[in-house]
């Protein structure tokens, strides 16, 4: 494996176990709104997309009274409150970042928005690994387009083709190949056969570290 200038980690998924706190806090919006039994989203489906995303689709679908913004704020309370309440970060990922970021600069590029970002960096300090953070609110397109690997890479003054991705959905591996990124996908969230046209596939905060050092 060559060496790598600059490492990029996705976040949900990646940092945090945060996919099923997503999941949870969109039930509780349309629970809320009176879609709890027939919202049609297909959660898996979103894996590395963002929030805005799945919303602009409900609402296609259904065309609920409340606005996009309302149900983007609705939606990112509820998943903040379990968050700071069950702090589920992944097991040996702030070792593998401490060890990480003394060899190599780190970027965060999530497709979350930055007040999701905000509160699972706070969690255990975890903000001062990171030089570089983009979220899908700083680009024109979402995973699985390019853009925001693109952008973690320019704002790390590292060329892409120098840059590592560390990824746990179909789209982010996509985005990252796309932006011409090696890219490691860890099963937290999808099984091997639905990530295997990542550069490579692991199951392992060790076996990345094997691999990075």
């Amino acid at each position: 494996m060559k060496p790598f200038q600059a490492i990029i980690f996705d976040m949900d998924g990646v940092i945090v176990d945060s996919e099923p706190l997503h999941e949870r806090a969109f039930h509780l919006v349309l629970d809320e709104i009176g879609f709890g039994e027939n919202h049609g989203i297909d959660f898996p489906a979103y894996y590395g997309k963002s929030d805005l995303v799945v919303w602009r689709d409900f609402i296609a679908r259904h065309r609920p009274p409340q606005s996009l913004d309302q149900l983007l704020i609705r939606k990112e309370e509820k998943f903040a409150a379990l968050l700071q309440r069950e702090e589920p970060i992944f097991d040996g990922l702030p070792e593998l970042l401490e060890k990480v970021s003394a060899r190599h600069p780190l970027g965060l590029a999530s497709g979350s928005r930055h007040p999701t970002i905000n509160t699972v960096l706070a969690l255990r300090g975890l903000r001062r690994f990171f030089r570089a953070i983009v979220s899908s609110e700083d680009v024109e397109h979402g995973k699985p387009a390019p853009d925001i690997f693109l952008r973690a890479a320019e704002l790390l003054s590292v060329a892409p083709p120098d840059c590592c991705v560390i990824e746990d959905s179909a789209a982010g591996v996509e985005a990252a190949l796309a932006a011409g990124m090696t890219v490691f996908a860890i099963t937290n969230s999808l099984p091997p056969e639905k990530l295997a046209r990542a550069t490579r596939v692991v199951g392992t905060y060790q076996e990345i570290e094997r691999w990075l050092l």
